[in-house]
């Protein structure tokens, strides 16, 4: 008779997983890292996760949902787009500049898995279409136009792939371009 999993045995091994991958990459770990991380036997792991891009669907989900509820607070705190589109790439800069901080999550698989057309893939390629709307819808209701976004976002893809020192930097930057000197 087969033994019953213990409760939370799912977000065990995803916490494992999503540790190792984001430290190593995901094409450096094996599945018999993620059992020895997560302390389980294969099978269980296998039952949760069928494949190695299930399992980095299922990661990749689990940082979306993450960023995604660490944006809306940040966002929470203000109406003005202005003051929201600086407090989302402040937040970006402080997150790059974090001990440990191994670039974007989404980036990092596109990267590591160029061309593909996966779940992992989709899932990173619409996280990074989303966060980019709404960054230019950020931009627009600041006031700027469609060049401005586009500056915005190359610095933002910059902080996730350059050094930490840059983010202060990155920030000043942005900050003029949204709210010339003298302005409220």
């Amino acid at each position: 008779m087969a033994r019953t999993a213990a409760p939370g045995t799912r977000d065990t091994i995803l916490t494992a997983a999503a540790g190792l991958f984001y430290e190593f990459g995901v094409r450096a770990v094996g599945m018999a890292q993620v059992v020895e991380a997560a302390g389980c036997g294969k099978n269980l792991l296998y039952k949760h996760f069928p494949s190695k891009a299930d399992l980095a669907a299922a990661y990749l989900t689990l940082t979306r949902h993450e960023r995604e509820r660490t944006i809306a607070e940040v966002l929470r705190w203000s109406t003005d787009p202005t003051d929201r589109l600086l407090a989302l790439v402040t937040e970006i800069a402080d997150t790059v500049r974090r001990p440990g901080y191994r670039g974007c999550a989404f980036r990092n698989y596109l990267t590591e898995f160029p061309g593909e057309n996966d779940e992992p893939a989709r899932i990173a390629q619409s996280y990074l279409a989303d966060s980019r709307a709404q960054m230019d819808r950020l931009v627009i209701g600041a006031g700027g136009d469609e060049l401005l976004a586009d500056r915005i976002w190359l610095v933002v893809n910059g902080l996730h792939s350059g050094t930490p020192t840059d983010a202060p930097v990155a920030v000043r930057w942005i900050t003029e371009m949204v709210r010339p000197s003298g302005a409220p």
